[in-house]
């Protein structure tokens, strides 16, 4: 009788999901997972950046900074919210999911997410501060101007495949099928941009000016 193979979650995540997710159900948190929301919220800083910070004459090096400070705070928040919202969806929907079983599936669920970091990454390597700012100036050509979209283009396909590892990582946590499974990520999605937006509103209240606008 063959021994199975050892499950590399970060590896294998990307093709066998639910493996993976049987394989991690009965580990704790622990640090991987932080990590992993950590360098996704840095990812989705990076992209929100580029456009709101840019617009606003903001430098590469002030640009860069915000995201490596509010980035990994943001995504290891937003792990904390959106673990609490899908473990109240999965029993609401006939599931039992436990609270470490959530955040794996939410941490190594982005792991295509936090890979989004690489075609960025080496962007900045070929044509240099222009991919930071979303700045190239006057005369650039088709080169330039198609390195400096493949992040973006690279980022929402990874994107997609990280909904497709977290809807596939919810079934098999929750035992919904996958339909039902996609429509609690996409409840607890919305749910999650009510909280922000709430929050937003608040901060709005409590500290005029210091809230980001949505837009």
């Amino acid at each position: 009788m063959s021994t199975p193979e050892p499950i590399r979650p970060i590896k294998d995540v990307w093709l066998r999901p639910r493996r993976v997710f049987r394989e991690l159900a009965s580990r704790p948190v622990g640090a991987t997972d932080y990590l992993l929301a950590a360098i996704q919220g840095i990812a989705t800083s990076i992209i929100a950046s580029r456009t709101q910070l840019s617009s606003s004459g903001a430098t590469a090096e002030q640009i860069l900074g915000t995201c490596l400070l509010l980035g990994p705070l943001g995504g290891i928040f937003s792990l904390y919210v959106f673990a609490a919202i899908y473990g109240r969806l999965g029993k609401r929907a006939g599931g039992n999911p436990v609270r470490n079983q959530v955040f794996h599936v939410l941490a190594y669920g982005g792991v295509p997410l936090a890979a989004s970091l690489l075609p960025w990454a080496f962007t900045v390597l070929i044509v240099g501060e222009a991919a930071i700012t979303n700045t190239p100036g006057a005369g650039v050509d088709g080169f330039v101007a198609f390195m400096l979209r493949a992040p973006v283009v690279s980022y929402m396909l990874l994107q997609l495949w990280t909904v497709i590892l977290q809807v596939m990582g919810f079934s098999e946590i929750m035992g919904l099928a996958v339909r039902k499974a996609f429509a609690v990520w996409v409840l607890g999605q919305l749910l999650g941009l009510l909280a922000y937006l709430f929050l937003l509103g608040l901060i709005g209240v409590l500290l005029p000016g210091l809230a980001p606008s949505p837009h």
